[in-house]
């Protein structure tokens, strides 16, 4: 098997016999190493204290005393982001389910660290995927995408790499001069697709969205892939080009933009902001479907802001499909329903 997204840590946990990653001490001390963590040079005691604690046994137990003592306001709140979801996923025994526990609790943490639990998810899930379309387009649920038409047709680079190239232009007169920037970057197709596993970590190559029904039909994949792996359920997603029949009793927002959009349609108002993508979700086994929810496609919407960038939210997929309560499944399958 290939190996690709090895800054995601994936390498550090512990797969089970479930299938789950599970967290290691490795792990934790990779989480400890990172750049918003490591205490600075004129951190207080009682933070070196803590951050030389976890570095002997990352799994050791923290007391909120501990982290009250810390006399930096941000370096009281990063601390006790990072012990809440060290501990969630710990409790919940996987990081898959911790993922679920922290979702359903609606606990707040920062958008880089879900982003950094999807990624270790869809590494899993992906794992031994040689279609790097998919690869790429997986990309979109843990990294913001910045849009731009080539050709007439919708691009989609990474937005972090996007703002990079962009402050070396203003930065750089001769640079600006010789027009380098997101238009020069390689865009994915047949003849590149293999330089991706050199480079999966660079996030270099740009998704033709708008040209390629295969990038489409990618991120339908990817769709299928997080909702089995994660929720158990096997779907079928098919991207749409036509959708004047599209009826949207059910749907799920991809992003922000995509949920307004949704709303807005239901509501009958007009909707804002930009739809450029649709797929039509079908469960293979409606079995576990809500009753309303039977015979019915789930639209999946993507939306793209004012600032051309693309910020999916995958936790959306994850909490509002529409299955019935557990407990409802159990009824049912028992023939008390």
């Amino acid at each position: 098997m290939r190996e690709f997204w090895v800054a995601s840590g994936h390498h550090l946990t512990q797969r089970g016999a479930d299938n789950r990653l599970h967290v290691t001490d490795a792990l934790i001390l990779a989480w400890l190493a990172r750049p918003e963590v490591v205490p600075p040079e004129e951190a207080c005691p009682a933070e070196l204290a803590l951050y030389a604690k976890l570095q002997a046994a990352p799994q050791a137990t923290v007391t909120q005393a501990e982290i009250d003592a810390m006399e930096d306001e941000d370096a009281r709140e990063n601390w006790t982001f990072l012990i809440t979801m060290r501990d969630r996923l710990l409790q919940a025994g996987s990081i898959e389910d911790g993922y679920l526990a922290l979702l359903r609790d609606g606990v707040r943490l920062p958008v880089l660290f879900y982003n950094q639990l999807v990624q270790l998810i869809l590494r899993n899930a992906l794992d031994g995927c040689e279609d790097t379309r998919v690869l790429r387009a997986a990309e979109l649920f843990f990294r913001p995408q910045r849009a731009h038409v080539n050709d007439d047709a919708l691009m989609l680079a990474d937005d972090e790499l996007v703002e990079e190239i962009e402050a070396a232009k203003d930065s750089s007169p001769l640079t600006a001069m010789l027009g380098s920037g997101v238009e020069e970057l390689d865009v994915l197709g047949d003849e590149n697709g293999w330089t991706y596993w050199s480079r999966s970590d660079a996030h270099t190559m740009v998704l033709p969205f708008g040209s390629d029904p295969k990038a489409r039909a990618a991120l339908g994949t990817v769709i299928e892939r997080f909702v089995m792996h994660l929720l158990g359920h096997a779907v079928v997603v098919t991207p749409l080009l036509d959708v004047q029949d599209v009826d949207l009793r059910w749907f799920v927002g991809l992003d922000p933009v995509g949920t307004d959009i949704g709303n807005a349609l239901w509501d009958g108002a007009v909707p804002k902001g930009k739809l450029v993508g649709i797929f039509a979700l079908n469960f293979v086994s409606e079995e576990a479907l809500l009753p309303a929810a039977v015979g019915h496609p789930v639209y999946v919407l993507l939306g793209m802001g004012d600032d051309n960038v693309i910020r999916c939210k995958p936790q959306n997929l994850a909490m509002g499909l529409p299955l019935a309560p557990v407990s409802q499944r159990a009824a049912k399958a028992s023939g008390n329903v």
